[in-house]
């Protein structure tokens, strides 16, 4: 389509028209122009299109779709491909729907396990998330429906989350909380990216030109159009001026004709409006285009696919003496009403009305050759014990050989819409882990949650299965894992902190009132446990499997670059135990030094491999410049600074296997502002001032001067006050022993 012969046939009205939903899901139609409309909906780990009258909270009824596991669940596979299946099916439901665009994916990091919508992000890494992220999208755009990537940007919290100012340095953004969706942006190339509600240093994210325009399209090069979240809009007219394209839900008008009323006053620029226009109808054509007029795809075949992805995201976090796989012919005490009644997903707007759901207890049942019984342990619906469920639940697993504990966090516990108070499980599940690890030393848990939990009981049971909210088949899938029918490959991408009080934003989340100041910087998870040397319950990047392996044979084709190159890294990894089974390859960076204060080391690289027993496979990673830099702020882009970097590879963040070195060669250095309250020790750490400081000293201690004689040789306490002490002291105690006109006029420059 010619679309700016279509703009140039419009109205001032038309085109303001289309900037704003007709109702809560579609975009207005403008027939005489042949411009029909365009369904959005919700996501993003499975199709939400409502049957009834519109809302954005869930309460309405949606369609049946496949409910497949959420993003903090998807994010334990470690697994670009998986992801990208799943984004796949996820678009193939959509094309049968009749739905242009679903939101999602959500790559917000999770800077607090606090966080209500944790189970919608990915990770606390920026890397990771951004490149989950780009799989997800490719996988849905690959069939054809667009992807709204969200929410832009620094929404962290769901408290106040529609008025919260969240106040965070430039350096942290760049290296935290936008990487995330610059990695998605350039390497997805989303249809759409959703705006938050919140502000961003002061200012809302629906009208703050400094994302939408000036980072987001000059920056990153994106070339879609942006949306609101549904009411997200503090002032429309600025809005538009700033880069917000199209205003979700309908406004019923309003803000179109205040669109209409600045433009004819002089306040904004029309051609803000027609570059919003056409944005919006180069999608709205594509999606036209790429429409797939007989979608066909079995319900069957998607639950199936839902169970595989399940059982390559569950996480076996504790396994002593092999008590998992289950053995042949064990009886089995199956505890916990999640199994019977599991929690798929997370509330709120990507709650899904799933196809069909999986009974753990049955499937387990049919799977397991040996005999499994079932009690309920406690009630769901209360944070309390039930004495007689919990006895019931004891006498089962005393007459069993093992009990498995089907346990973790109700709705009421996390959801959209407000933040968690605390990391503990219900008291009811408490009680019952403790309880039955009395009586039965073979206990294992398998957990339903969103987000970390603390773990009291952790060295009561011999097992762990972290499956976190696996959606509809998630059932088929622990059967699947618990019987070994699948080796569990996942791996955290979130740290799990031994008490909420080590998690970095303690003290600064959620902020006081319509404030929220990231204090914490770049040390985010991780990065903040490692600095600190704080240990965690289990570190990011950690998960076990039924067999071992070993990472080693670390080969780098250089050891010395200039950050203009790439560095290739290659790597062996082989199957050291008797199954099959899948490993993920971590690569961390590390900083030997640096003028800013940067983490002990960060991701840059990640591989999932599948062995055989015995097999050895070679894994390559390709490094470039980013993976070495920082952001510098005096210099508003990326650096690199010459040093020594390690190149950490291994299994989890903390259980490194192999390491190499590079030597990078950067032309970069830190500028330095001169003025007369610079300190002499800056200057003789700057290598282009330091021949200055060292002539102006040496004339400072010559015969002419009130301090000839004096030495800093063997002077620790002079060289510390000579070294602090700012120039307009210097210039005080030197005299004229120095010509200081030199560098009044380097101040000047």
């Amino acid at each position: 389509m010619d679309v700016k012969s279509l703009i140039a046939q419009m109205t001032l009205e038309e085109k303001a028209s289309l900037l704003s939903g007709k109702d809560f899901w579609t975009t207005k139609a403008i027939d005489r122009l042949g411009i029909p409309a365009m369904m959005m909906t919700d996501g993003p780990h499975g199709l939400r299109k409502q049957s009834g009258a519109s809302d954005n909270l869930g309460i309405m009824d949606s369609i049946p779709a496949t409910c497949f596991p959420s993003a903090a669940g998807l994010a334990g596979s470690w697994d670009r491909s998986l992801i990208g299946r799943v984004g796949e099916a996820i678009g193939v439901e959509c094309q049968k729907e009749n739905v242009s665009i679903i939101l999602g994916p959500g790559a917000n990091i999770k800077r607090s396990p606090l966080c209500g919508r944790n189970f919608e992000y990915f990770s606390e890494d920026p890397f990771l998330s951004g490149e989950l992220a780009s799989a997800h999208i490719n996988g849905v755009q690959n069939k054809g429906v667009g992807t709204s990537l969200k929410h832009f940007a620094a929404n962290n919290q769901e408290t106040r989350r529609l008025t919260i100012n969240a106040k965070v340095e430039e350096r942290t953004l760049r290296e935290i909380y936008l990487a995330s969706f610059e990695r998605a942006v350039k390497q997805g190339r989303p249809d759409t990216v959703m705006c938050s509600y919140n502000r961003v240093n002061g200012t809302y994210a629906s009208e703050n030109p400094w994302l939408l325009t000036e980072v987001l399209r000059k920056e990153w090069g994106f070339e879609g159009f942006v949306v609101s979240d549904w009411g997200a809009v503090n002032n429309r007219v600025p809005g538009v001026a700033a880069g917000l394209d199209l205003e979700m839900p309908s406004s019923g008008g309003v803000t179109d004709a205040q669109i209409v009323q600045a433009v004819r006053e002089g306040k904004l620029d029309e051609s803000a409006v027609d570059a919003s226009v056409e944005r919006i109808l180069n999608i709205l054509f594509l999606r036209m285009a790429t429409k797939n007029r007989n979608p066909a795809f079995s319900a069957e075949e998607h639950h199936r696919i839902a169970r595989e992805v399940a059982a390559e995201c569950a996480i076996l976090l504790k396994n002593d003496n092999f008590l998992l796989p289950l053995s042949s012919g064990s009886t089995v005490a199956v505890i916990g009403e999640f199994a019977r009644k599991p929690r798929i997903q997370g509330g709120g707007s990507s709650h899904i009305n799933p196809t069909r759901v999986d009974d753990a207890f049955e499937e387990l049942s049919a799977l397991h050759d040996g005999t499994c019984t079932y009690s309920a342990g406690y009630r769901m619906d209360k944070d309390e014990v039930d004495s007689a469920l919990l006895g019931e639940a004891v006498a089962a697993a005393h007459a069993a050989e093992i009990a498995i504990i089907f346990a973790g966090l109700p709705d009421s516990f996390e959801s959209e819409g407000y933040d968690r108070k605390h990391l503990n499980l219900p008291q009811g599940h408490i009680a019952l882990i403790e309880a039955v690890t009395s009586v039965q030393p073979n206990t294992v848990v398998v957990l339903s949650n969103g987000a970390p939990i603390e773990m009291p009981w952790l060295h009561k049971v011999e097992a762990l299965v972290e499956s976190y909210l696996g959606g509809q088949a998630w059932g088929g899938a622990m059967a699947d894992v618990l019987t070994g029918k699948v080796n569990p490959g996942g791996k955290l991408a979130e740290s799990f902190p031994e008490m909420l009080e080590n998690n970095p934003s303690f003290l600064n989340f959620p902020g006081t009132r319509d404030e929220v100041v990231y204090h914490e910087g770049v040390f985010v998870g991780y990065r903040w446990y490692e600095a600190m040397h704080i240990d965690t319950l289990f570190p990011f990047g950690y998960g076990l499997s039924y067999t071992t392996f070993d990472i080693g044979h670390l080969k780098l084709d250089k050891t010395s670059m200039k950050d203009t190159e790439a560095l290739t890294v290659t790597v062996d990894v082989r199957n050291t135990g008797e199954f099959a089974g899948k490993e993920v390859v971590q690569l961390y960076v590390a900083d030997r030094a640096s003028s800013v204060r940067r983490p002990v080391k960060e991701l840059k690289g990640f591989e999932k491999v599948f062995l055989e027993p015995g097999e050895t496979k070679r894994i390559t990673f390709m490094l470039d410049r980013r993976a070495f830099a920082f952001w510098s702020e005096s210099l508003s882009d990326w650096v690199v600074e010459s040093g020594m970097f390690d190149i950490l590879v291994g299994s989890s963040s903390e259980d490194i296997e192999a390491i190499g070195q590079v030597e990078v060669t950067s032309d970069y250095v830190e500028p330095i502002r001169l003025t007369w309250n610079t300190t002499v020790g800056d200057m003789m750490a700057h290598p282009r001032t330091k021949p200055i400081v060292e002539a102006m000293m040496a004339k400072m201690m010559g015969p002419d001067s009130p301090m000839a004689g004096l030495t800093m040789e063997n002077d620790e306490m002079m060289k510390a006050m000579i070294a602090e002490s700012p120039l307009r002291m210097l210039r005080m105690f030197a005299g004229p022993a120095v010509d200081w006109s030199f560098l009044e006029a380097m101040m000047d420059a």
